[in-house]
């Protein structure tokens, strides 16, 4: 009965498989966007929106391609202009995710209230074979004025997990609430 209580008690606990790297990965990020949402920044998903356009674009050429009323020899021509439109659409997606989104969790907008006007880029990588955990908050427009310096936390995900793999939240929020902290603090002037 004991055992029980503990089961349902823990019912919201993050439970990762502690020998793969992706479920601890996943567990952390998605712990990292509550986090940084309920500090009041809201989610910008016009990159996703643009991503999932192209995507659907993708799987229209591939659809109108296989489907096309003509059978092989008489479409030949129609067919290279689709595989030509998929490669240049896949191209497209493959380069804004490399260029724009690396290795982004999170895109958000300023707070609301906020004197910025810029929001957040929150990454984070956990390289394989490694028990490294970083996250890096910076400016979604990191040429705007109003950009603060970029902060990055390293820290062992140890630190962070029980041995039965279950995510010790209050630790985590603290670490990420202090580097969001960070990445908001006014910088101190020199005084000369």
């Amino acid at each position: 009965m004991a055992e029980k209580k503990a089961e349902t008690g823990n019912k919201n606990a993050k439970k990762a498989n502690l020998l793969d790297h992706s479920s601890i990965k996943h567990i952390l990020d998605e712990s990292v966007s509550e986090i940084v949402k309920s500090r009041g920044y809201v989610e910008d998903l016009r990159m996703s929106n643009v991503r999932l356009l192209i995507g659907t674009i993708i799987i229209v050429i591939a659809l109108v391609a296989q489907f096309y009323k003509k059978k092989f020899p008489e479409n030949r021509d129609f067919l290279i202009g689709c595989i030509g439109l998929y490669v240049v659409f896949n191209g497209i997606l493959q380069l804004i995710i490399y260029t724009k989104e690396k290795n982004a969790i999170l895109f958000t907008y300023p707070p609301a209230g906020s004197v910025t006007s810029t929001g957040l880029v929150v990454s984070s990588k956990l390289p394989r074979f490694s028990d490294l955990y970083t996250l890096t908050i910076a400016s979604a427009d990191p040429k705007s004025i109003s950009a603060g310096k970029t902060v990055e936390l390293t820290k062992s995900v140890t630190q962070w997990f029980t041995k039965d793999g279950v995510l010790v939240e209050g630790l985590f929020w603290k670490d990420v609430e202090a580097l969001i902290n960070d990445y908001a603090a006014e910088p101190k002037k020199e005084v000369i």
